[in-house]
């Protein structure tokens, strides 16, 4: 997600934004909430679109269409403004990422998991396709992986860009290259008549990615797409097999009256039921690590400021109040979840387990709904990460940990540091005394003289670490001392989001210059049992009177952060 630029609104209708999701052909896409809490994404399409009357005669008619799809595995149309200055629609946050994202960063999804996909989203063009409603633009991004469920998303808002003279003078087809079926691509007038089967078609497409990270048509161009779609067969990659190979197969055939029913391949891929598949955990855990820091994420957001003398932007603002905090109810974006077995000490949040494919899944709880719904490709998403640690996701205020000496990005479980990582209170000052040399400088290190004094003295500020999503991690208080190349300079104290200590590092002085400092940092002996030993390098900045933060300890995500002087 990126920041709200200075020309984009803080207020779209009732909700206000939280940041941007994405941008595509059609518009541009928000992460919101609204002033009782709920949080959403909302698509707002391109301004010049709104000048369109066809435009926006197709938009009404196509919101009040996907304002009937209700199904399990969508994402519901919430509110929308077609009449607005510049139209509008709202639907439910999903959070997780898209099927482009996960397999992009971890690779194929195992057969389970494309089963479950597979007839999740069956069941939701069998859904659709009864309300006489066609998709026309099922494609991974349009896919997402939450941790209750796939979710289909887009019904048909894509659909009010056809026939529009401000989008195409050449009647191009609405979908996909790559992933639409062969009669969209020779429909004439952008694919109109076409049928439920297209969707069939696409999904065959989807399942074919979700299983072997390869499209089944492939080309330099997108008119080499299109022309394979209408005259060759499918490649398949070898790693797909069985029946699972013979399913995608008949989805993919060219013609529509041969291809299965909705219905039909739900009950092929999951004979029990999607749900059933769903419910014993269906996502691989490097997928359920990346939902949960998603979750951590937004939990830790807070909506921009809605000064309209501030800012200006494509769509009128309102100024609706945010919800002050209710006795008893959770805070704005809490999650509410069952309490570990056992039950967490006393104030610890509950705890809801998250089901993954590796192990069997814990006691039922409370299901986490969240979502996020944009068409638009991430632009350049960063290969993930697999990270040995614990996953837990808090309700009500979720600890996130990415310890600056640790290789644990999460301690969420109430007692999982030991030790005193429980208590709130700051822990006993480190026995280690300042000044005192505890490793040597890396070979060939230059010592071009002591720490500048401009450095000495008290910081703080958030920490972010990097993954698949960027992951609030806290705060670090760096403490800076004089020294010279060899000597301890300083301390790094960071606390999870609640305020509890996790880690400390201790850093010696490596090499310093007027505005950068290279040092050796390592866990001191007041960390936690969640710190990793060894040691990384730790630079420090500085940059327009603050402290810019910088560490390659990969286990611990990066963590980088714009530290404020205390003292």
């Amino acid at each position: 997600m990126q920041p709200l630029e200075a020309d984009e609104p803080r207020v779209i209708g009732p909700y206000r934004l939280l940041g941007r999701l994405g941008s595509g052909g059609m518009g541009r896409v928000y992460l919101a909430r609204n002033e009782g809490g709920r949080t959403v994404a909302v698509k707002v399409v391109h301004p010049h679109f709104a000048l369109d009357e066809e435009f926006r005669a197709r938009f009404r008619r196509e919101v009040e269409s996907a304002r009937r799809v209700g199904g399990r595995w969508t994402a519901p149309v919430l509110e929308a403004d077609p009449e607005a200055a510049v139209p509008w629609v709202a639907t439910g946050y999903v959070a997780g990422p898209s099927l482009t994202q996960a397999v992009t960063a971890h690779g194929p999804l195992p057969e389970r998991s494309v089963r479950a996909l597979g007839a999740g989203l069956a069941e939701a063009l069998g859904a659709v396709h009864a309300l006489g409603l066609v998709h026309r633009d099922v494609k991974p991004s349009n896919v997402l992986l939450a941790l209750d469920g796939p979710r289909l998303i887009d019904f048909g808002i894509a659909r009010a860009t056809h026939g529009t003279a401000s989008l195409t003078s050449t009647g191009v087809s609405v979908g996909s290259p790559g992933y639409m079926s062969p009669e969209q691509i020779l429909g004439k007038a952008g694919g109109q008549g076409v049928s439920g089967a297209a969707d069939v078609f696409s999904l065959g497409a989807v399942l074919a990615f979700a299983a072997t990270a390869t499209a089944p048509f492939s080309g330099d161009s997108s008119a080499a797409l299109l022309y394979k779609v209408v005259h060759e067969e499918p490649e398949l990659d070898p790693a797909l097999t069985g029946e699972l190979r013979d399913l995608v197969a008949a989805c993919l055939v060219k013609d529509p009256a041969a291809r299965p029913e909705p219905g039909e391949l739900a009950r092929a891929l999951a004979p029990g039921g999607a749900a059933a598949l769903v419910a014993a955990g269906w996502l691989p855990g490097a997928v359920v690590e990346d939902v949960s820091r998603a979750a951590v994420r937004l939990l830790d957001l807070e909506p921009a400021a809605a000064d309209p003398s501030a800012v200006s932007g494509p769509v009128p603002f309102s100024s609706p109040a945010v919800a002050p905090p209710v006795p008893g109810r959770p805070p704005a974006g809490a999650v509410s979840a069952g309490a570990a077995p056992g039950g967490p000490p006393p104030g610890a949040p509950p705890v809801a387990h998250l089901p993954t494919m590796d192990a069997v899944p814990p006691p039922r709880t409370p299901p986490v709904s969240l979502s996020v719904t944009t068409s638009a490709e991430p632009a350049g998403p960063r290969g993930g990460r697999r990270v040995s640690c614990t996953i837990a996701l808090a309700a009500a205020g979720a600890l996130a940990a990415v310890a600056v000496g640790g290789a644990v990005l999460f301690d969420l479980l109430p007692g999982a540091g030991g030790g005193d990582s429980d208590n709130l209170a700051e822990p006993k000052p480190s026995a280690s005394a300042p000044g005192t040399a505890t490793s040597g400088p890396a070979d060939g290190a230059a010592e071009p003289g002591a720490v500048p004094k401009a450095f000495v003295g008290t910081w703080k500020g958030q920490v972010t670490a990097s993954g698949l999503f960027d992951i609030p991690a806290g705060t670090f208080t760096v403490v800076i001392k004089g020294g010279k190349p060899k000597d301890q300079i300083g301390t790094v104290a960071q606390h999870d989001i609640t305020g509890r200590f996790i880690c400390e590092d201790v850093l010696v002085l490596r090499s310093a210059t007027a505005d950068t400092l290279v040092t050796e940092g390592s866990a001191s002996d007041r960390s936690t049992n969640v710190c990793t030993g060894g040691t990384h390098t730790v630079t420090l900045t500085l940059k327009d009177g603050k402290l810019l933060y910088t560490s390659d300890d990969a286990a611990a995500g990066k963590p980088r952060a714009t530290l404020d002087r205390q003292k």
